[in-house]
């Protein structure tokens, strides 16, 4: 496809687009803990008081810490939020559909309605339990799961009963109270992955608040109370059935590790604890009458959580200035952010995302490991903008590649608004291509670097590096 199809043949550093930029002496990251001091603090408290295991002062805190900024009544502190996300599908299943044998899965031959642009991790758990995921499409509102074609899904799929969705990048769903609506119409559950989006809140009225059914006591009400019409705004993960949260590393809040169940219901709260320190009964011997599992948070990763908490507010801060920039210094360019209604949410900002526009995307292929881009004036990809930003020593990401072209998930169900994604299209009659607003997404996104310690001269250099791909 002519010269410079492919990013091994371009040297960014002698393209005299790039004259006079020179790389960071430091690497600027895409997203890197920041540390305030206390997480130490904490963390030796557990060392020195000899308080290192998977019970202590820290893990106690962080839960009710947790629970109380998020507005739920139990928060249940496990290893990562995959092990979250594990025991909240196992919760939920176990609930709809009662327990399973120790050697089946709970959702052995049943499917479940599953965020499609997102991390593997949401949806991972529904095949250890023996489940089939079925994806659905994304919205261009919001980049988060699309209510219509959720309804669809269900009219092909009726007997569904669990929902798994996902805020993205730390922006929540527009469509809560939809897709809150809808599974209640089909009698299912919703769980919240709310693993990038800590601190971000939803709008909602007070005739529709009951998006989880057993809190109505932990709204984060504004403007007016509980009185009829008050404006009501509620943290994600507060919005579903359950809800989850991750402390990984590069999390708008970190123990390095570590992630969080939200429940409601604290005789699930207290099963799930169980599960997490291996079903131990109560006995003087080791004895086990349901399957567990090895998921509960170290007192000293806790300890670094307890020390992050208090700094939410002044992370979200940063990571919405960063964004702010980036707004300003590329609205001269043909990209455009991802979306934000600050009516309907009120995002953490984890991450600042672009997409190119069609109409100035250069040639650009993808194989599942390597990619190639022919260079045209005006125009740009991912994919170039990524190795420019490599080779000057910043970190960029492309955008979550959407589970339904994952090749350990292809030929799982994939449902956009117009009904099943797959297979429609004809050697012997011309029909336009189903929709795929995440495939779409993917292949004209990328997330930019926004860590909160990169300074306004570093960011903006990095938009000038995006400018002249454009050249």
């Amino acid at each position: 496809m002519g010269d410079h199809m492919s990013k091994e043949k371009i040297d960014f550093g002698a393209d005299g687009r790039f004259a006079g930029i020179e790389p960071f002496e430091h690497k600027i990251w895409l997203s890197s803990p920041t540390m305030h001091g206390e997480e130490q603090r904490y963390a030796d408290e557990a060392i020195r008081t000899n308080w290192v295991s998977t019970v202590g002062g820290n893990i106690d805190e962080i839960e009710i810490m947790t629970a109380r900024k998020v507005g739920r009544k139990h928060a249940v502190a496990l290893s990562s939020g995959t092990a979250a996300l594990h025991l909240a599908v196992r919760l939920a299943a176990e609930r709809i559909y009662g327990p399973a044998a120790v050697n089946r899965g709970v959702l052995e031959g049943r499917r479940v309605f599953c965020s499609d642009m997102t991390f593997d991790a949401t949806v991972n758990p529904v095949s250890y339990e023996g489940g089939e995921c079925v994806f659905i499409d994304t919205g261009y509102d919001d980049w988060n799961m699309d209510p219509k074609a959720l309804e669809t899904a269900f009219q092909i799929y009726p007997e569904v009963r669990l929902i798994i969705l996902v805020h993205l990048y730390g922006t929540p769903s527009v469509h809560m109270e939809e897709i809150r609506r809808i599974a209640d119409r089909h009698h299912a559950l919703i769980i919240e992955d709310a693993a990038e989006s800590l601190g971000a809140s939803v709008f909602l009225t007070s005739a529709s608040t009951a998006l989880s059914k057993k809190d109505e006591r932990h709204e984060r009400v504004e403007n007016g109370g509980n009185k009829p019409g008050a404006e009501v705004w509620r943290q994600t993960g507060s919005l579903g059935d359950y809800g989850i949260i991750s402390f990984n590393g590069n999390k708008i809040i970190t123990g390095s590790s570590g992630g969080m169940l939200l429940s409601d219901d604290g005789q699930e709260a207290r099963k799930c604890r169980k599960w997490s320190t291996q079903s131990r009964e109560d006995a003087p011997w080791y004895q086990h009458e349901e399957l567990g599992y090895n998921y509960r948070m170290s007192n000293v990763i806790a300890g670094i959580v307890r020390g992050q908490i208090p700094y939410l507010s002044e992370h979200i801060a940063a990571k919405e200035r960063i964004r702010k920039r980036y707004k300003e210094g590329l609205k001269d360019l043909p990209v455009s952010m991802n979306p934000v209604d600050l009516k309907k949410v009120r995002p953490n900002y984890w991450l600042s995302c672009m997409t190119v526009d069609k109409e100035h995307m250069c040639p650009q292929v993808r194989s599942e490991k390597e990619c190639l881009w022919k260079k045209e004036s005006g125009r740009s990809c991912p994919d170039e903008i990524l190795e420019a930003l490599r080779v000057f020593r910043a970190e960029g990401r492309p955008i979550w590649k959407p589970m339904h072209l994952q090749p350990v998930y292809r030929n799982y169900p994939f449902i956009t608004r117009d009904g099943i994604g797959r297979g429609r299209s004809s050697a012997y009659i011309k029909e336009d291509r189903a929709a795929d607003a995440g495939g779409d997404i993917f292949s004209r996104g990328l997330c930019l670097p926004s860590d909160n310690k990169m300074s306004e001269e570093e960011q903006d250099r990095i938009i000038e590096i995006i400018h002249r791909c454009f050249r």
